[in-house]
């Protein structure tokens, strides 16, 4: 079996057609990309127990956006490993043991969601399946490069295109799943019917002659539900969102389709140029930092270049990635309340899917513009438009917040598109801008290396997006407060105005529920929530900005000599 993986039995033929790769590459990238569907779960994450919405219970947005984060820290982790292994024993082999993880990644988290332990989701998902992006993102990238030495930008822009478009499949299927296997908790009637006590922050009921939890959806939160129904009370336990069972189908079909790809691998002999190659027109056309001599990869992490392009990618994933992790919440909670009857759910799962085309088309068009732009300008012009955008998303979110109107939703679906081809042709004009650093011939591993910057960006990025929406949603509410009238807000929610901590700890209370029963003419501050992580993201691209600026041609001194 490990002969049929090995490096040696999938060296290409002569004649070979180099455009039979890029297919197989582009298919695990599909099955690994749609990591970048995780904001489609945390919807039904967040309410396993409560179903309708969050029990007292349930996980929090920040702890299951949490296990998006450990999946791509660990993706760059395990690239970082894996990348010299590749060069060892070729793609095939990579590509198998990734198959196995990320299959076997989604089958440990269902285990976990099913027995509401997250840390099982963790280990699953977030860890094993992130060591599974993390072999199955490097395989393919060197191979296609060595394929097409006339096209680096292009080739890399093949190989990582499907990564960003795996979302593009991945939120629909994962749409229908979840309410394919979903089951409406027991309905008990209407809050004044059932007359639900509050204990220790809990929502209580008489269910069948004993004390049951229960949860209670008001009417503005019905859009929210995965299936609407009715506002009113529900008995926590009973019924299921379907995402475990998502999970387990998920886990089957990219096992499958991945181990299919992986034996689709082939590599092109030693030395081999395609027949049009021009070697001395080629040379002839190099621009500055483009060389012509290979750096290891223990000479390249020692020069100032490798740091500075880290610089690059890491503040630019960190930009888009923290969006990523919550797109779909991100949009239900900034236009939502201010155009409920277009932003439904549906629409919150388009705009994910949106994304996903947007990243993917901006992985190829800009990758392949870089072959004439140069990588560096490249990146210059990413960053330079990246920043203007990033401070236009307040702007949107004020605006509808003031003055509800369609022109702030198109202003900001536009944004977040242009935004999103910048970070889909950051992730594929990198390895092109390596090679032209430090060579081809090891440019899979140095490219793994380099992806520990996605680790630190998986983190950096949705930690801030989490922390400050909280933060926003913490001090919103507070300032909600004082407009309230203390005697409807204890109607409401069974507990006095004093025990508001204890009430928000257990989302008794929230954002949503408090404006419910706020005064008219009341402005939402649900729209803003995301601002201030918006401002930080451009200041983050400023930083990368003056990084690639700086970046100059590899010092003669770390070129690779043969013993």
């Amino acid at each position: 079996m490990l002969s049929l993986l090995s490096k040696e039995r999938i060296v290409a033929p002569a004649g070979y057609n180099r455009w039979k790769v890029p297919p197989a590459s582009i298919a695990i990238h599909l099955c690994i990309g749609s990591v970048y569907a995780w904001s489609i779960f945390n919807p039904a994450l967040v309410k396993v127990r409560g179903v309708v919405t969050s029990a007292a219970d349930d996980w929090t947005l920040s702890e299951v956006v949490g296990i998006f984060t450990v999946a791509i820290a660990t993706l760059g982790l395990a690239a970082a490993v894996a990348g010299k292994w590749l060069e060892r024993v070729g793609p095939r082999m990579v590509g198998v043991v990734a198959a196995l993880c990320w299959g076997g990644g989604f089958l440990i988290g269902g285990i976990g969601i099913e027995l509401h332990q997250l840390a099982l989701l963790y280990l699953g998902y977030g860890v094993l399946g992130g060591i599974g992006l993390g072999l199955g993102y490097v395989s393919p990238v060197s191979t296609l490069i060595r394929w097409f030495p006339d096209r680096r930008g292009m080739a890399a822009g093949l190989a990582i295109m499907g990564f960003g478009g795996g979302a593009l499949i991945a939120t629909p299927m994962n749409e229908a799943l979840i309410h394919h296997f979903y089951e409406p908790p027991a309905y008990l009637g209407t809050v004044e019917q059932v007359t639900p006590r509050t204990v220790d922050g809990k929502r209580m009921a008489d269910v069948d002659g004993s004390e049951r939890e229960v949860v209670v959806v008001g009417p503005s939160e019905i859009k929210n539900m995965i299936r609407p129904g009715e506002a009113g009370v529900y008995v926590v336990g009973t019924g299921r969102t379907g995402i475990a069972q998502t999970f387990f189908v998920l886990s089957g079909l990219y096992a499958a389709v991945m181990l299919v790809a992986a034996f689709a691998y082939r590599i092109p002999p030693a030395d081999w140029q395609p027949a049009s190659y021009d070697t001395a027109a080629a040379e002839k056309k190099k621009r500055k930092l483009v060389s012509s001599h290979d750096v290891s990869i223990e000479q390249a992490v020692r020069t100032p270049q490798f740091y500075l392009v880290w610089i690059v990618l890491c503040l630019n994933v960190t930009a888009g990635i923290g969006v990523l992790g919550v797109a779909k919440t991100m949009m239900s909670e900034i236009f939502g309340s201010a155009l409920p009857s277009i932003v439904t759910s549906g629409f919150a799962a388009t705009f994910v899917l949106m994304i996903s085309v947007f990243n993917m088309l901006g992985r190829f068009f800009w990758a392949s513009a870089s072959d004439y732009l140069g990588r560096k300008t490249t990146y210059t012009l990413f960053f330079i438009l990246g920043i203007a955008l990033y401070l236009l998303i307040p702007v949107t979110a004020v605006g509808v917040a003031n003055q509800p109107a369609l022109f702030w939703l198109v202003l900001f679906y536009a944004i977040v598109m242009l935004i999103f081809t910048l970070y889909g042709g950051g992730f594929a004009t990198i390895p092109a801008y390596l090679a032209d650093l430090f060579g081809t011939r090891f440019v899979g591993g140095i490219h793994g290396r380099l992806l520990t910057a996605w680790s630190v960006a998986g983190v950096l990025g949705p930690w801030c997006i989490t922390w400050f929406r909280a933060r926003s949603i913490r001090t919103a509410i507070h300032e909600l407060i004082p407009s309230i009238d203390p005697a409807e807000f204890q109607n409401v929610f069974g507990e006095p105005v004093e025990k508001l901590e204890a009430l928000v700890q257990s989302k008794t209370v929230t954002l949503a529920k408090l404006m419910e029963i706020a005064p008219a003419g009341t402005i939402d501050p649900t729209s803003t929530v995301y601002n201030s992580t918006m401002l930080v993201m451009a200041g983050l691209l400023t930083v990368a900005l003056v990084a690639n600026l700086l970046v100059r041609p590899v010092d003669r001194a770390h070129y690779f000599a043969e013993d």
